[in-house]
């Protein structure tokens, strides 16, 4: 049997680790691993090779994916989806192995209803959005990432007397805020899912401030596109020096955790052990692997854990 990988949307770090697992545990189960290389674009431009031990020596340390990604718009049209199935039949391709998150696996759902090409999913992107799975390749780095920024910038919010907003991706979710917030010790957290009140937040800063606080760590989600409003209202509502910053493409990068590292191997043991079951998504869910449906995760929907809202409720004013 011969597999490909490819990763899709947005890179996380960890998918070099299942790249690495991906070729070594395909040659120890007797099945030929094959690259796509520049995700669904590449799938598209016949971007594919046989993989060998070589290209995957030295490479699970790194961050990002060897073989590329991209986002296709293209893919919408079926011709190009038709040019893509074929460019896998030219080499052989008996069933592909995706990383990434939840429009990648649309992707590739349309893909299967049409050329019955099967897949095995592999959630992996840093925003953790995928309904009914808890972890999601690339979240853990992305955590100690914002926690060792935040960590920093306390220090000269602490030296200054300053209030800092720190702004977090994660596009309309706001799992990586609401983790950051309450694994760091922030004074402020605001996220899309939660409407949040600052008129309570003032009168519970005026106090703090006069017990002895003398700066504040307000971390924000993306989506909300509020980071300049918070800055000017710390400024004008507490008469707090206040700065922005805008984490940004960081989150994305560095070496992957000893988490992320482990889990890849396991999604990629469970994905080749698995190739013959298709159009399945591999889950993670209350400490297990679980392997789902597609239709079930795209027809359910995605919601924050109700005991880390709790935590978190004083940081929003509610």
């Amino acid at each position: 049997m011969n597999i490909a990988i490819l990763t899709s949307g947005g890179d996380s770090s960890g998918m070099n680790a299942a790249i690495k697992k991906f070729v070594e545990y395909s040659y120890l189960q007797n099945y030929t691993p094959y690259f796509v290389y520049d995700g669904l674009e590449g799938l598209i431009d016949g971007k594919i090779k046989k993989a060998s031990y070589k290209d995957v020596a030295g490479i699970i340390y790194k961050g990002g994916t060897i073989i590329r990604s991209s986002r296709s718009k293209r893919w919408y049209e079926k011709s190009y989806r038709k040019k893509a199935f074929d460019n896998l039949k030219k080499h052989n391709i008996d069933a592909l192995i995706i990383l990434g998150g939840d429009g990648s696996f649309r992707a590739l759902d349309v893909f299967y209803d049409e050329f019955k090409m099967p897949f095995m999913g592999i959630p992996a992107t840093i925003d953790n959005d995928i309904p009914l799975n808890e972890y999601t390749i690339g979240v853990d780095t992305a955590l100690n990432v914002i926690r060792h920024a935040i960590d920093n910038i306390r220090d000269t919010a602490s030296s200054f007397s300053r209030a800092f907003v720190i702004e977090t991706m994660g596009r309309e979710c706001g799992y990586l805020t609401l983790t950051s917030a309450i694994a760091n010790g922030a004074e402020m957290c605001l996220i899309p899912e939660i409407e949040y009140n600052l008129d309570n937040l003032k009168k519970r800063f005026i106090n703090e401030i006069k017990n002895g606080r003398s700066y504040f760590i307000a971390v924000m989600a993306e989506g909300l596109k509020i980071s300049q409003y918070i800055k000017e209202w710390f400024e004008k509502e507490l008469n707090i020096e206040s700065r922005i910053t805008i984490l940004g493409h960081i989150q994305r990068g560095g070496s992957p955790t000893v988490i992320e590292r482990l889990r890849a191997a396991e999604f990629i043991k469970i994905a080749i052990d698995n190739i013959n079951t298709p159009n399945k998504i591999i889950t993670f869910y209350k400490d297990k692997f679980i392997l789902r449906d597609l239709k079930e995760i795209l027809n359910s929907k995605y919601e924050l854990d109700k005991a880390m809202i709790e935590l978190a409720k004083p940081l929003m004013g509610i």
